[in-house]
């Protein structure tokens, strides 16, 4: 494995790491801190985002923008995402973070946060190398 590959392989861990983290908080049902299932979901997105861009070997700023994230990824290797959901994402991994004024987060909404992980990580993978855990 090329050292490419294998940070690569490090930050899919990663990624992985992050939507274990969200799915398993879901199931608490209504109990469940959405904040935190929405923000480990644009944690999965953006390290899978970053892992793609390790192994094809194009330089990233350091960001929590999945646009700018998106942007850079070679056309053919970008994942199905829209701009609504890249900018949703994005909010996710700051605005809510933090105690502020936002609208709070609906169980739905961190239900949709996980099903848009799932989509960049099924779309990204096979672009990767295979992961060894």
């Amino acid at each position: 494995m090329s050292g490419r590959e294998l940070v690569a392989s490090e930050w899919v861990q990663k990624a992985e790491n992050d939507l274990t983290t969200a799915v398993h908080t879901l199931r608490l049902g209504k109990a469940c801190p959405t904040d935190t299932v929405c923000f480990h979901a644009q944690q999965c997105v953006e390290k899978y985002l970053t892992a793609l861009l390790v192994h094809v070997g194009v330089d990233f700023p350091r960001t929590h923008s999945i646009g700018d994230l998106v942007i850079l990824l070679p056309p053919g290797k970008r994942p199905p995402v829209t701009a609504a959901e890249e900018e949703r994402l994005t909010d996710y991994a700051a605005m809510i973070r933090y105690p502020g004024d936002y609208k709070p987060i609906s169980l739905s909404e961190a239900r949709q946060a996980v099903a848009i992980a799932r989509r960049v990580r099924t779309a990204v993978r096979p672009f990767l190398p295979p992961n060894r855990t």
